[in-house]
């Protein structure tokens, strides 16, 4: 029996052996894969990591960029109120003007877009019944003065304008309302109007 005890016990001694190798590649194998995916997962995180700063700062660049542009749109609508209400203002002035002053800026106005000299002053009814006669006689005076002929009459219409005059001679009418004034001034004088309003 001993010798079959021998052979058992080197069977089972070569067995053991043979058990441990296995035992030991495969634990060094799972070391291996752990590692390998413990790098996998670290690589995997800071590349989410990453893309999750980089979606943040682009979020945060992107809510920026829209908050200047809100600004500026802001900015630009609270300019062009100004430079509205600017403008309202003027047109309001030229309405409150003292009369003579009034009377020589509405013969100035004639005289320069009279081209035959017998037009006729169309004016809102304020303006015909409290200095229609006065701008009339205005007028026929620069026209003489410039040695033109000074024909120009007073009509019995009246223009829905703001103030100014329209000057009339059949069907050919020229436009010289404080409002079309105001708005001509607009176009050239808004964006200077501004500068100096939000320097």
């Amino acid at each position: 029996m001993k010798g079959t005890e021998k052979i058992i016990a080197h069977i089972r001694s070569d067995a053991q052996a043979q058990a441990d190798a296995i035992i030991a590649q495969a634990e060094q194998k799972c070391a291996s894969i752990r590692e390998d995916f413990e790098n996998k997962a670290k690589n995997s995180y800071n590349t989410r990591l990453r893309a999750g700063v980089k979606a943040c700062e682009d979020r945060v660049d992107s809510m920026k960029r829209i908050d200047e542009m809100e600004q500026r749109k802001s900015m630009l609508a609270l300019k062009q109120q100004k430079v509205s209400e600017s403008f309202a203002l003027a047109l309001r002035k030229l309405g409150e003007m003292p009369e003579s002053d009034y009377v020589a800026f509405l013969a100035k106005l004639a005289a320069a877009a009279s081209v035959t000299g017998e037009e006729e002053l169309v004016l809102n009814a304020k303006d015909r019944a409290a200095v229609g006669a006065k701008a009339v006689e205005a007028a026929n005076a620069a026209l003489k003065a410039e040695g033109r002929t000074a024909k120009l009459t007073l009509s019995a219409d009246t223009a829905d304008i703001a103030g100014g005059l329209l000057l009339r001679r059949g069907n050919i009418e020229a436009n010289c309302s404080s409002e079309l004034l105001v708005d001509l001034c607009r176009d050239e004088m808004a964006a200077e109007l501004s500068d100096v309003l939000f320097a």
